[in-house]
């Protein structure tokens, strides 16, 4: 295999595939890119951790056709370490990659692309699209929620639901939840006819990273990237003349498939049944509170110098609110010191005092893109519910956020 490709096109075409790149692993074709040299001009390259993955294409001029793998963090290293113009790869019959630009010159070892992992299918008949953009925002506000190490597995990753019109997202971890709906552009994409009423469960790594890739718009890589199976069908340019980007997603039963309109991001699903959410939340609590988001946000942050003080032999500190009135109080005491803010609330009900992880709070306001939020609690050990006060604009439309958040036990 034999390629010359431009530094400054490969090193934005680089960052996308980190997304599939492993770390430790076993396996060591997972830590490399899979480069797939095609005539006349077109090199496609994959990155694949057994989990999920990214696919993209460059274009290049192809003095030789062939594949190989090579390490992901070297070639990147290498890469950005050449002066800016033209770079020629080339790959001989002993897996042996040499990158020259101008009199430097640099070898390292590949590995065959026969070791490369089996790939799930990329294409489906089945499917849909939605705007890039309010994908990106349903993410965003529930991310925050997914569970980790958690026993249960499906709790380890997102919940979705796509129907005609309509996209919800679910997040929880134990402790607390995020609850989003949102009407949406969603288009079906379902060759059979079907409705469209997809439910499935993302891995909390692979949401992290389609965030990221979904948030990877840039100018250059528009133009330098290229993804051979969106030209071919023509979807990127059909996005772009709509004006909104749209995600084309591909269902399969195990796995998913994310065309970003240059990016091809797959990964696998988890298997399983989510949890019945509703019966968990709440609805009908005794304390309402109505309170200014970003005063609140402000005096949790200050508090945070305190509770996330790390202190020897003592556990975080948690953040307390004392409702009084039509006062708030904030207070955070550790044993490097204290922190008290109070501010005024709108309060329907009893005057209540209740403690939580601050960390997890700060989260869940920081998700709730409003100006007022309204704080729903029954007693200090109940559940408590964090909703954005809505227009009557968004209310109507079908709009809605939830965060529920379990309160911390408090020696007094």
């Amino acid at each position: 295999m034999k390629i010359i490709f431009n530094k400054n096109d490969m090193c934005e075409a680089v960052p996308p595939l980190q997304s599939g790149v492993s770390g430790k692993t076993a396996l060591t074709a997972t830590e490399g890119i899979l480069f797939e040299a095609q005539a006349p001009d077109v090199c496609r390259m994959t990155t694949f951790d057994l989990e999920k993955g990214v696919r993209l294409s460059v274009r290049v001029e192809v003095i030789e056709e062939g594949a190989a793998i090579i390490s992901a963090a070297k070639f990147s290293q290498t890469v950005r370490a050449m002066e800016d113009g033209e770079i020629t790869l080339s790959v001989d019959d002993r897996n042996c990659v040499s990158i020259t630009c101008g009199r430097a010159s640099h070898t390292m070892n590949a590995l065959p692309a026969a070791d490369f992992p089996d790939l799930p299918r990329l294409r489906s008949v089945n499917g849909f699209t939605v705007p890039r953009k309010t994908l990106r925002a349903m993410i965003g506000k529930c991310m925050h929620a997914m569970g980790t190490n958690d026993q249960r597995p499906f709790l380890n990753g997102m919940y979705m639901r796509v129907t005609d019109g309509r996209l919800d997202t679910v997040a929880c971890d134990s402790f607390r939840m995020a609850v989003c709906s949102t009407p949406a552009e969603t288009e079906n994409r379902n060759e059979s006819g079907d409705a469209l009423n997809y439910r499935f469960i993302l891995p909390n790594k692979s949401v992290g990273e389609l965030f990221r890739l979904l948030d990877y718009r840039n100018e250059k890589s528009e133009k330098s990237l290229e993804s051979l199976e969106s030209s071919e069908s023509g979807e990127s340019s059909e996005s772009r003349e709509q004006g909104e980007p749209l995600t084309r997603i591909h269902m399969f039963r195990k796995n998913i498939v994310f065309d970003l309109d240059g990016i091809t991001f797959f990964s696998r699903l988890i298997d399983g049944e989510y949890m019945d959410y509703e019966r968990i939340i709440v609805r009908n609590h005794r304390i309402l509170v109505t309170v200014d988001r970003d005063v609140l946000l402000s005096a949790l942050e200050r508090a945070a110098l305190i509770t996330e003080e790390r202190v020897p032999g003592a556990v975080r500190s948690s953040v307390r609110l004392d409702i009084v009135g039509g006062m708030l109080k904030v207070s955070a005491v550790s044993g490097l010191g204290s922190s008290y803010d109070e501010m005024p609330i709108r309060h329907e009900g009893d005057d209540l005092t209740i403690a939580f992880n601050n960390r997890y709070l700060m989260d869940s306001l920081r998700a709730c893109r409003a100006g007022d939020v309204r704080l729903s609690m029954s007693t200090s050990l109940s559940s408590i519910n964090i909703e954005p006060v809505l227009s009557e604009e968004e209310t109507a439309a079908g709009e809605s956020e939830l965060y529920f958040l379990l309160p911390v036990r408090t020696k007094e």
